[in-house]
Formats: C-alpha cells, sequence, structure tokens
C-alpha cells in the first residue's frame, strides 16, 4: 500500500508519534505506522520495509529514546537506501549518537522541543504537503518546504514553475471555476476526514482500549476520540467508545471560583491543560492519574496527584473519582505546609491538619542550630533512651554531635552541611532531634497514621495497586541510590501536594514503639516497597539515611489519643528461615479436601453465541459439600475443533464484594486475563467459587478480606470449600466430550495467584500453571497456610509479577513463593516488570500463550 509518510519512533514515544499520525492524517496525509499498519501475518521486518518502500516522506520522531533504538537506526538506513525525505522532528534537545549522525547529519531538522506538541505537527503538516507536491520530495527540497512562512515562499516559486499564466480575457471564468474547486475542495476533505474518522481512528481507539494494560493509562485513546468527536459530533458509534476511556466527575473546591488544570502524572515535563473554573459538574475527563493545580488569586497554589477513577458503582466496576480540595489563603497557610483533608481511618477518625510540602532541609535544620537549639532544653521535652535505659539530658546530647565533634546531624562537619546542599533534605538525625527542631517550630512530627493519610492511602490510586499503584510513583521517587537528592527534585507530589513521601530519607513519625519510634517512607538505599510500609529504629538512631517532615494540627477534638500513642508493628515472615509440616501431617491437612464424588445432576441454564468469537455457557452442578449447588461459566472458543484445551481461573479478591456474576463476559477481570486465551481456541472455565459473587455473603466478605479473620476456623473452611469447588469444576469438565480432560491448566491473578501455592498442591489433574500478581501470604491457620503447600506442588509454574508491587512485594512474597515451590527447578519461572501489582497485558499474554503451548501442547 502507498503512503505519503513513514513515521519511525521509539515505542517509549508512542503518544508523540500517534499524535503525528492523527492530525497528519485529520490533514488529509496518509501515513504508515507501526503496529497499526502491519499486515497479520507478515513478518515484522518485511512490512516495515514494504511500509519504507510505499512512502515518499520519512518522518523520524527524535529523542533520547529513538536516539538509543537499534531498530530506528534500522529503519533510518532503508528510508536512506530508498532516497526517502526525512524530516526529524526533535521532541528532547539531546546530541545525537554518531550511528545516527551518520544517517541525518546534514538534514533539515524541525523543533518541538516547547509545548503545545501538536502547534508543531500543524506546521510539520504544511511543510510535508508542500513537498508532497514536488516532483522529487528529497532531502535537497526540504529546507525550501520549511522555509520562513511556513513554506509560503517554497510554495509561491513551486506554483510558478507548475502553474502557467491564467489569460486575463478568461479571469471571470477562472473565478467561477476557483469557487467551484474551493466548494469540491472542501466537500472531499471533509469527506477525507469522516472516511479517516470512522476507518482509520474508530478502530485504533478500540484497539488502544481493549490493548490497555491499566486504567491509568487510557489518556492516548480519549485524546483521539475527541479529535474524531470534532469531526463526526455525537455518533452512535464514537460515543460508546468514551464509556471505554472517559468517566464524569464533579471537580469542586472550597472555595470556589479556581482554575483547574491537569497533567499526565507520568509526563510532569508536558504543558499543563485548563480544563476550566471550579466548580465542574458532571465534567468528562479521560481515565488516568494526573497531576492537578487548582489557583485562585490570594490562595495559596495547590498541587495535588489524583486518579479519575474509583472502584464501584459502574457495571465494569470502575466509577469515576469526585476531586475535591479547599483552598487556603496565602496568609493562613502554615509555612511551607499543605492541607490534608479530614478522614476515617482504621486507627480512628482524623480532622484536617496540615503536614511538610517537603522534607526538612540542611538550610532550614542550620537556622535551629544557630539559634542555640541544641543547647536550650526546653525544646528537648522527651527522655533520652539508649540500649532501653533512660540517661540523663546532658549525657544525650553529648551523642547529638557531627563528625568534627561539634554539635549537629552526624552527616554534617564543623558544625555545617556540605556546600551545595542546603535544599538537601537534613540526614543523620535522631528522632530526639526531630521532635526538639518541631519543637522549635511550635510544629510537631507526624504520627504514624497521618503521615499514612497524607502519602494518599485513603485514595484508590494507593488502595487499589492493580489499576495505578505505586508503579505510577516510583519514576519520580529516590529509591536504590547512593545518597539524598535536593527536595522536590525529582516531582514525585502525592495526593495532597507533599513531595519525596517515597524514598529520599526515611521520616521520624511521632508514635513509640517496642524498639524505639515509627520511621516511614523508605530511603535512597532502600526497596520502593518501603513507601507502605512502618518500620522502626531507636531514637537516638542517627543513620545519614534519617530525616523527617513536620506536621501541624490545628483541632485535635474527638481525635482517639490512641493515634498519638504506642505502635505495635507487622513483621513480615521470613518464608525461606520458616519450616513447613513433616509429609506425615501433610498427608492428614490433605484429607480435608477429599470428598465423594458422587452426581453432579448439572445443568446448561444459558447458552449463546458472542460476536466475539465464542460461545458462553453458564452451569450450575453439585458441590462437594453441604448439599449446595455452585455455578460456572464456560467459554468455548468458536471455528475451532474440539476437544478443547480449558484454562479453569481463580479470581482476584474483588469477586468476593461483587454482588453478582452476571454478564461475566464484561467484568474486567475477562476481559483482561481469559478473553484472549478464548480467542487463541483455549476454553475457559470461570466457577464461582464459595464466598464469591451470587455465593458471597456480607460475612465472608469481611472474612475472606481480613487478616485478623485468617485464624478462625470460618476461614480455614471456606478455604477448603473453594478448593473443592475447583476440583469440583474439573468433574464437570470430564464429562464433556467437548473437553480434554487431560489438558487442564490453572490460572489466577492476585488472590487467585496466592491460591496457586495450594489448589496445584491438592488438585493431581492440572498439568500447568499460570499465577500473575500472586505471592505466599502465610495466612491462615496451618492446615491451610500457603507455606505448607508451595513445596508440594510439582507441576510446571509461570509467575509474572510486577516490581513494584505493594501487596505483595517482590522479595518478602514472589521470590520466596518461587524459591519454595516443589517444582522442578527447569519447570518454573519468574518474570518481574516495571509495574505495581499487574504486570503488563502484552507481556502476560504472550507469556502465557507460550506457557501453554510448551506444557499442553499447542492449538489446532
Amino acid at each position: 500500500m502507498n503512503t505519503d509518510v513513514f513515521i519511525s519512533y521509539s515505542n517509549k514515544d508512542k503518544n508523540a508519534a500517534d499524535a503525528v499520525c492523527s492530525i497528519m492524517e485529520q490533514n488529509g496525509i496518509r501515513c504508515w505506522i507501526a503496529p497499526r499498519d502491519i499486515t497479520p501475518g507478515l513478518p515484522f521486518a518485511e512490512a516495515i520495509i514494504d511500509g519504507i518502500k510505499g512512502s515518499k516522506v520519512f518522518i523520524l520522531i527524535y529523542s533520547s529514546n529513538s536516539n538509543n533504538s537499534s531498530q530506528v537506526i534500522k529503519e533510518v538506513d532503508r528510508a536512506v537506501h530508498h532516497k526517502l525525505a526525512i524530516i526529524p522532528l526533535r521532541l528532547e534537545d539531546v546530541p545525537m549518537t554518531k550511528q545516527l549522525e551518520y544517517y541525518v547529519s546534514d538534514v533539515h531538522w524541525m523543533d518541538a522541543l516547547t509545548p503545545p506538541l501538536e502547534a508543531h505537527i500543524e506546521k510539520l503538516c504544511k511543510g510535508v504537503k508542500i513537498l508532497l507536491k514536488m516532483d522529487s520530495p528529497g532531502n535537497e527540497n526540504i529546507r525550501s518546504a520549511f522555509a520562513t512562512g511556513n513554506g509560503n515562499d517554497a510554495e509561491r516559486k513551486f506554483r510558478k514553475r507548475k502553474i502557467a499564466l491564467r489569460n486575463v480575457m478568461i479571469a471571470a471564468a477562472v473565478i467561477v471555476l476557483a469557487v467551484a474547486g474551493y466548494w469540491i475542495h472542501s466537500s472531499v476533505k471533509k469527506q477525507s476526514k469522516v472516511r479517516w474518522a470512522r476507518e482509520i481512528a474508530i478502530p485504533h481507539i478500540i484497539t488502544m482500549t481493549k490493548e490497555n494494560d491499566v486504567w491509568r493509562n487510557l489518556v492516548p485513546p480519549y485524546r483521539l476520540a475527541v479529535e474524531v468527536e470534532k469531526i463526526l459530533g455525537e455518533d452512535t458509534v464514537l460515543m460508546p467508545l468514551f464509556r471505554e476511556c472517559a468517566r464524569y466527575i464533579d471537580i469542586i473546591t472550597d472555595p470556589p471560583g479556581a482554575s483547574v488544570y491537569i497533567k499526565e502524572y507520568t509526563r510532569p515535563d508536558t504543558a499543563w491543560e485548563f480544563l476550566g473554573v471550579t466548580p465542574l459538574d458532571s465534567f468528562r475527563v479521560p481515565i488516568g492519574i494526573f497531576r492537578w493545580k487548582f489557583e485562585k488569586e490570594g490562595y495559596d497554589t495547590l498541587l495535588a496527584a489524583a486518579s479519575t477513577w474509583d472502584v464501584g458503582g459502574d457495571p465494569d466496576g470502575i466509577s469515576g473519582h469526585n476531586i475535591f480540595r479547599k483552598l487556603d489563603r496565602i496568609d493562613s497557610l502554615p509555612e511551607g505546609m499543605v492541607r490534608v483533608p479530614a478522614t476515617e481511618t482504621k486507627s480512628g477518625k482524623l480532622n484536617d491538619f496540615f503536614i511538610g510540602r517537603y522534607e526538612v532541609t540542611n538550610r532550614e535544620f542550620k537556622q535551629f542550630l544557630d539559634a542555640g537549639g541544641y543547647g536550650d532544653r526546653k525544646y528537648w521535652k522527651h527522655e533520652f533512651r539508649k540500649d532501653d535505659k533512660v540517661i540523663s539530658w546532658e549525657d544525650g546530647i553529648k551523642i547529638l554531635i557531627d563528625q568534627t565533634g561539634r554539635p549537629g546531624p552526624s552527616t554534617w562537619t564543623g558544625g555545617d552541611y556540605l556546600v551545595g546542599q542546603g535544599d538537601f533534605p537534613v540526614s543523620g538525625v535522631s528522632w530526639d532531634e526531630a521532635a526538639a527542631y518541631a519543637e522549635w517550630k511550635g510544629m510537631s512530627l507526624p504520627t504514624t497514621a497521618h503521615w499514612n493519610v497524607a502519602r494518599g492511602s485513603m485514595t484508590p490510586m494507593i488502595q487499589w495497586p492493580q489499576l495505578g499503584g505505586f508503579a505510577i510513583f516510583a519514576p519520580f521517587a529516590n529509591f536504590g541510590t547512593k545518597g539524598p537528592v535536593a527536595v522536590g527534585a525529582l516531582g514525585g507530589v502525592t495526593a495532597y501536594g507533599s513531595f519525596d513521601m517515597p524514598g529520599n530519607v526515611r521520616e521520624w513519625c511521632w508514635n513509640e514503639t517496642k524498639e524505639g519510634r515509627v520511621i516511614r517512607g523508605g530511603s535512597y538505599e532502600d526497596n520502593t516497597y518501603e513507601f507502605g510500609y512502618e518500620r522502626q529504629a531507636p531514637s537516638l538512631d542517627r543513620s545519614p539515611r534519617n530525616g523527617f517532615r513536620l506536621a501541624y494540627y490545628p483541632d485535635t477534638t474527638n481525635v482517639s489519643q490512641s493515634i498519638f500513642g504506642p505502635r505495635a508493628l507487622y513483621f513480615a515472615i521470613d518464608f525461606i528461615l520458616e519450616k513447613p509440616v513433616t509429609d506425615e501431617v501433610f498427608r492428614i491437612y490433605k484429607e480435608q479436601f477429599a470428598y465423594d464424588r458422587g452426581e453432579l445432576h448439572p445443568v446448561i441454564e444459558k447458552r449463546e453465541q458472542n460476536p466475539d468469537g465464542w460461545i458462553y455457557e453458564r452451569i450450575s452442578f453439585d458441590a462437594a459439600y453441604g448439599k449446595e449447588r455452585m455455578l460456572a461459566h464456560l467459554f468455548l472458543p468458536e471455528g475451532k475443533e474440539p476437544p478443547f484445551q480449558t484454562v479453569i481461573y481463580f479470581p482476584g479478591s474483588s469477586s468476593t464484594w461483587l454482588p453478582s456474576s452476571e454478564g461475566i463476559e464484561d467484568y474486567y477481570e475477562f476481559t483482561m486475563f481469559l478473553s484472549f486465551l478464548v480467542r487463541n481456541g483455549r476454553a475457559v472455565m470461570y466457577p464461582v467459587y464459595k464466598g464469591t459473587f451470587e455465593r458471597g455473603t456480607p460475612e465472608t466478605m469481611t472474612l475472606l478480606n481480613s487478616d485478623t479473620q485468617a485464624m478462625s476456623y470460618a476461614f480455614t473452611e471456606i478455604t477448603v470449600q473453594e478448593v473443592k469447588d475447583f476440583s469440583r469444576s474439573i468433574d464437570y469438565l470430564q464429562t464433556r466430550s467437548d473437553i480434554d480432560g487431560q489438558k487442564l491448566a490453572y490460572m489466577g491473578m492476585s488472590w487467585g495467584g496466592s491460591m496457586g501455592a495450594i489448589i496445584p498442591a491438592i488438585e493431581e489433574r492440572i498439568g500447568a500453571s499460570v499465577l500473575i500478581a500472586g505471592g505466599l501470604t502465610g495466612l491462615g491457620r496451618p492446615e491451610v497456610n500457603d507455606l505448607n503447600y508451595v513445596g508440594r506442588v510439582r507441576v510446571p509454574t509461570l509467575m509474572l509479577n510486577g516490581k513494584y508491587d505493594a501487596l505483595l512485594n517482590s522479595e518478602l512474597s514472589q521470590c520466596p513463593m518461587l524459591e519454595l515451590l516443589g517444582t522442578p527447578h527447569e519447570h518454573k519461572k519468574h518474570l518481574l516488570y516495571e509495574t505495581d501489582h499487574i504486570p503488563p497485558r502484552n507481556e502476560y499474554i504472550r507469556e502465557t500463550l507460550a506457557w501453554l503451548d510448551k506444557y499442553l501442547g499447542t492449538v489446532r
């Protein structure tokens, strides 16, 4: 297929490349872009060569990413070989690699270094149009096409060469023809845009939403949908697509009248987008996680991070998340602080409070030292404790010296910080020094509960890591480095406007513990999961990793004093050191899952053909206990020859609080984790386990979602019932002639991923196991504790996890599970991705299909 333009880009710049493609095609310029235009079944390299050979102009999306992309280099080489006009669109001002410089050092560049990107693309379109009109749109003509005035001079010269002089005697006729031609051109251009919208843009929107890894990344299809809306209006095909990538939310401030701006959280260097002035009622926004800015004259500018989605409410489980922020007058806001709104926590109610926008810096702490703070006893309100014994104030203050023996943090020398580090967080301070500084400022250290709320623990983006979670913040946090950086330098703003709460330095909190005081957030040396954990350290610990920020409580009325009291901290289990039960005891445990395999009395309650390529059946049959009936949803691939390999699924914990599995094919777990299996020719069974969907109650929801309930006998009983439900599902499948009962696989996600340490140890009729976002939990009495089962698993097991998982972190849960699995080493595999709870969709699709092909055989 011949096109006008070939777009070359690094996958990391896909948003920019898509924008170039979209705007060019709206302007009638035909584009070739991967992967959209790769013909199914055609080898990738062959498709790229055909795309380049069929184009006239080669647009290079130039950035640090493409600069180092071997694939981009290959495409540029082929473009030079086939004599295409090469136009680099420069997104970043970075020096070119020598390899790329060899090809494009003498071509005309176009800069797009300043926002908005769209304006630069429009200029690019004008120049490309002129270039395409030329007889030979080669590199030698690019400069004239992009000459001053958006190419008008070059276009004028070109027209002089190509258009004969009009006869003055037929001027009137020319005018008539020009008017008619303009009308025809406008009509054709409009039709071209409509055709682009329907034939290219809308299918691309559908593809992007279906291939979306997590809901936080639905901005690209939304942006494209908005462009299509400008052309088609409220089109009956387009409008339902907004349902897939947008939500309507209320954006409110107190007081009203604030200007609201947003930008994608992961793109802090882009321009702010103005949304409007509050209140904004039922305002359409893309599904994602954003940086927000609220401005009102006389009030402090408020920066924040917030998602536009929440969990629950809508049919697909994802609702809009309304945004509310209270603004503070500049003259009333405590210096250097941001407001955190009142909320209810597990520890009790918190009223509105203020917390430091940044960690306390070296420069600020030096003021305390210079004011004689170390020598003024009135600021030191608490007893010094060393080796669990109280020591005198005089002995305690002697410990608090720098590297030269002078008063000050342990990282300082000569009573001062290092040159150039005034804006770095003060580090090397004990809890006592932090508390004394807070007293000097008339403030406090935050309690662990206040600190936790300020980091956003009650917001959807932290509460639901499978939809965003810490992976969104990780690139803007100082973890795993050699030292702290200046406060705010990385741009890691959290829910209410505080920076650097994850990483940089650990931050002292108010509460006492058994070993000292709570310290939170992790430091530059730590792993990212420390952002979510409470840790403790002796109050006189002066590690270089220790710092702090301040809090201020204007009103503590009706706030439980337990929030300010001692904390009993949770300590993670070291699964490697734990000893599982003996084989003799395990045989006894295994017996609890046995049952009499009586009649199933199955009923196919519903059977229908789905246009997406499968046959759906809703089935009920007898459970293995209590004369109950259980449900299962079966999806059979259409157009494939039975008997089918079958994957039996165990869901995430959200299934425990959803009231019904009706319409399960629209539930996100099916669309994200299972539909690709059916399209690739395997059957999928989705049992409704005890305690999930229709078979759940408020009591079972609490039971299955509370760690404190895990040691109950009721938790043991329901876990045994769930395992029996899985086995009973296999009993049913093996009665059907269209199912290959010898080629069955287990697949679990999140909760189901963790159950992959138990079910495959009991059920011997499965030939492969795929665990997405799973790990060891250590929950439950010994008879259902995964530690006692994981070593008895023998089935080939694939584990797919996020590196920044805040629920089942990689070091403490995932890696021990892999190591302890009884599966032979060569038949187990663990892949970690740069995400939070859920790995990238395209990755787990590719790896899952390869794993099932390997251990169950390829699908016919």
